[in-house]
């Protein structure tokens, strides 16, 4: 569980984005970024899917990140069909680091974490683009309910942890194999599932936790080979 969790307002690209921190209770292995589900559809940082993944991400050491999206809250401006949602993202990645409350916990090297559930799996995965365009790594990405379908979600790393539910009515299992399938990129279907994963939150957890620490085991192994 996190040590805390703070609410502040931070300068974006329009005007303040409205940011939930999640602290962890040691010291920091890196930052998590979430994306929210549609904010034209009830999406807030709030979401369950949301709140659990950036839990997970604290209890494992992160500071989690969870933005509101244009027009969401207290953020300003209005939707922006993903666009300016990416340019918010990334404009996050860059300042949170700065913000005087984390720059003195930050570790010397800052491994980046992205994650999004819903509309924001697809606003995560365009800003991983943008960044993998500038050389700039991101150590771990999760999506869940990844949109794919219903927005041009991108190519993703291969390493990239998907998670769909088997009876996702919003966004059906088999547009995300379609999109899947030419990158040779695998997915975890959680089966009886539906779109906001009622009840399965508990699994959802162990699954971003074994993904975050088995990692480094896969990394080394790799090296070895």
């Amino acid at each position: 569980m996190p040590a805390s969790i703070e609410r502040i307002l931070v300068d974006g690209g329009v005007g303040r984005i409205e940011l939930a921190l999640d602290w962890p209770v040691s010291a920091l292995q890196g930052i998590a970024y979430i994306g929210h589900p549609h904010p034209l559809y009830g999406g807030t940082l709030d979401n369950k899917v949301v709140a659990t993944i950036a839990r997970t991400f604290a209890g494992l050491g992160w500071l989690a990140v969870r933005l509101n999206f244009r027009g969401v809250g207290a953020s300003i401006g209005t939707h922006d069909e993903g666009s300016g949602e990416t340019e918010d993202f990334l404009h996050l990645i860059d300042a949170v680091p700065q913000l005087p409350a984390v720059t003195p916990r930050l570790p010397a090297q800052l491994p980046i974490a992205i994650a999004g559930f819903s509309f924001g799996s697809f606003v995560a995965a365009r800003a991983a683009q943008r960044l993998a365009a500038s050389s700039r790594a991101v150590k771990y990405m999760v999506l869940i309910g990844a949109a794919a379908g219903k927005w041009p979600m991108p190519n993703v790393a291969r390493e990239t942890l998907v998670i769909h539910g088997e009876l996702d009515e919003t966004i059906p299992l088999a547009d995300v194999l379609d999109w899947a399938r030419p990158q040779d990129l695998p997915v975890v279907v959680v089966p009886g599932a539906d779109h906001f994963f009622h009840r399965r939150l508990g699994l959802l957890k162990r699954l971003i936790s074994v993904h975050i620490l088995g990692m480094p085991a896969i990394d080394a192994a790799r090296q070895t080979d």
